[in-house]
């Protein structure tokens, strides 16, 4: 008997179940996801991203086994300008220490890929999919391999002409790594069961708002650090003397002071925490004055909480002239605000129901 021929009852509780594992499935990614940011992040922060100048997406995956393989690698390595030009004279164990952290974020976005593939395989031949995820998880899967592309685009930024990665590039690979999350998060959420239902219309756009505004921060975060342009200017609430400090455009055409003026863009960045911190607390009182005492009110509560966090570790890997430690709770957390974004996003939307519809 088949699905469609399958009773009433029986079909929604198989189509629950279904529904529910497939979630769970897309959780489980999320939290790789979530360690391969993290993983990302200390590679940017430790300046490991160039340690490994060639891109093997499958003979890449075995590290150097002796010592002559590990010699090999330095020595491809000595060949790019970041060490003729910063790390002029690394030794073997140096460099091993900033390889390790390519190797294992590379290694990890391998993983996430077999951990996505391989269950969607599984779920679509067994007949597990609604037909509306489908596309979906096939846009997503797509996604992930534009991801590996971009992230290879941006490595060989820096190996001919410059010292580092483009910043452009790097805010490329960031912010799609972003995009994917959020788009896992959302159809994620979308099927779970839900008995609050909808919001407010006024609290679902507001919702998408805060969405959109807490992932153009992290695009701009990306440029910061893509300019390491947190290592200067470490005061705050003034930034070089001033609320408003001078020098923010003098690079001509003007527009790309928003790009490669290290001082410039780490104003807009503070800019874009103080818009996405009042947006948040404008949803919040919106949102208990639409449906005061209501679930989605409360998230909106949680929301706000979230991004008052960020802005403390911000503030504080700021101040103390970007430690790792601070730095990297800055860019992990920066994901947990944008998930729970989308998330209260989509619980504002209104999920599907756990039962089939008759």
């Amino acid at each position: 008997m088949t699905t469609a021929t399958l009773p009433l009852t029986q079909h929604g509780t198989r189509q629950a179940a279904d529904r529910r594992a497939v979630r769970l499935w897309l959780y489980l990614v999320l939290l790789a996801l979530f360690a391969l940011f993290v993983v990302g992040g200390a590679t940017r922060l430790t300046d490991s991203g160039l340690s490994i100048t060639e891109w093997k997406p499958i003979h890449g995956v075995i590290p150097p086994l002796s010592e002559a393989e590990w010699q090999e690698e330095l020595e491809k390595y000595r060949q790019i300008p970041e060490y003729q030009q910063i790390n002029k004279g690394m030794s073997l164990d140096e460099f091993k220490t900033i390889f390790w952290w390519e190797w294992a974020h590379r290694f990890l976005a391998r993983g996430v890929g077999f951990l996505f593939a391989v269950p969607l395989a599984f779920f679509w031949l067994t007949g597990r999919l609604e037909r509306h995820l489908k596309p979906k998880l096939l846009g997503l899967l797509a996604l992930g391999g534009l991801q590996g592309a971009v992230g290879w685009w941006m490595v060989a930024s820096g190996l001919s002409e410059r010292v580092d990665v483009s910043q452009y590039r790097l805010a490329t690979h960031l912010t799609l790594a972003a995009i994917i999350f959020a788009a896992i998060m959302w159809v994620a959420r979308g099927l779970a069961p839900h008995s609050a239902g909808p919001a407010e219309r006024t609290v679902v756009r507001f919702a998408g708002v805060m969405a959109v505004l807490v992932l153009f921060q992290i695009y701009l975060g990306a440029l910061v650090a893509g300019l390491d342009a947190g290592m200067a200017y470490n005061t705050w609430p003034l930034m070089d003397g001033a609320i408003v400090p001078t020098g923010l455009f003098v690079q001509s055409p003007s527009w790309v002071n928003l790009f490669e003026n290290p001082k410039t863009v780490q104003f807009v960045h503070r800019l874009g925490a103080y818009i996405v911190l009042a947006a948040a607390l404008w949803h919040l009182i919106s949102a208990y004055r639409t449906a005061p005492g209501s679930t989605h009110a409360r998230r909106a509560g949680v929301l706000f909480a979230l991004i008052c966090c960020q802005a403390v570790l911000g503030i504080m890997a700021l101040v103390l002239v970007v430690p790792f430690g601070w730095a990297l709770l800055h860019h992990a957390f920066a994901i947990v605000v944008l998930g729970f974004a989308v998330a209260h996003w989509r619980g504002a939307v209104g999920e599907y129901q756990s039962q089939a519809k008759p």
